[in-house]
């Protein structure tokens, strides 16, 4: 019998909230196994993603992107910082304010993040065909327009 594009049996009533946050744990702790050589939290390797992606940037578009009070990503640009990772300085535009960004270290972790998270994304989604995850990923940016890129 050829596949098709109807839902398994066991899964035509499940409701839909308890199918996409199945998934998105059992994604979740892909990934977190894929950091453990890296010795990041996926919270750490987020933050490191957003400071990345958003160059010198300051904590409260940190704290915004990871949906966190300000006072905790205090925490976790701390954790970071220690490690090398990231680096604060001065905001150009505004004495007050700080910055921070990738050291060149935080760049090469940032990559092997990156490079682990596609690993963990090709093995978790690897069982879709092509139009399975072309599908997915419409349905999905449609949910959330403001994910990360």
């Amino acid at each position: 019998m050829p596949p098709t594009d109807e839902p398994a049996p066991d899964d035509a009533g499940a409701p839909l909230d308890e199918l996409l946050l199945g998934a998105a744990r059992a994604l979740r702790r892909r990934w977190s196994t894929g950091l453990d050589p890296l010795d990041l939290s996926p919270h750490d390797a987020r933050a490191l993603r957003v400071i990345g992606h958003h160059g010198p940037t300051r904590l409260g578009v940190v704290a915004e992107h990871l949906r966190i009070a300000p006072r905790s990503a205090t925490d976790v640009v701390d954790r970071l910082e220690r490690r090398g990772l990231v680096e604060r300085a001065p905001d150009p535009g505004d004495r007050r304010a700080t910055t921070v960004r990738l050291t060149s270290a935080g760049e090469t972790v940032l990559g092997e993040v990156d490079a682990a998270r596609r690993v963990g994304a090709e093995e978790f989604f690897g069982r879709l065909s092509d139009r399975e995850r072309r599908t997915l990923a419409t349905v999905l940016a449609r949910l959330d327009p403001g994910r990360l890129p």
